[in-house]
């Protein structure tokens, strides 16, 4: 399998699903990757800036604990934690078979997962697995 952004594939545990985006024109999980068409529509020097730019922009939020060098390329699924609403119900806030770049930071025994496309920053707080997943920020971009 290929990726177009230079993802390691091999390390990914859902090849059994992914089609690869190189073998996919850019729709590995059979929904459009918002990198795979950066790239292919700007160029990868484009993307890597991208990347800079969003973890610039991450950092300056000045979030406690947040200090992010790198932003990976990850399955919806990966990322994709059910909130509990005050009136007790739940939901999902990303889409499972999207792309997204995100990271994840621990600090003790709390985590804080950030996600980000081109319309997005979602930054969240939970214990180990993703238990008590609670939203610290949604910022449209």
């Amino acid at each position: 399998m290929k990726s177009i952004c230079g993802a390691d594939c091999a390390k990914c545990n859902q090849n059994m699903i992914c089609k690869g985006c190189a073998n996919t024109n850019g729709c590995p999980f059979s929904y459009p990757c918002f990198i795979a068409k950066m790239i292919n529509e700007k160029g990868m020097e484009y993307f890597e800036e991208f990347k800079v730019q969003s973890i610039n922009e991450i950092n300056s939020l000045n979030i406690p604990h947040i200090k992010l060098n790198q932003l990976y390329p990850l399955n919806g699924s990966f990322v994709n934690l059910e909130y509990t609403l005050p009136n007790g119900n739940s939901i999902k806030l990303l889409n499972d078979n999207a792309i997204y770049l995100g990271n994840q930071v621990t600090c003790q025994d709390i985590c804080f997962g950030i996600v980000c496309n081109e319309q997005f920053i979602l930054i969240s707080q939970y214990e180990q697995q993703g238990i008590n997943p609670k939203v610290i920020l949604y910022k449209e971009r």
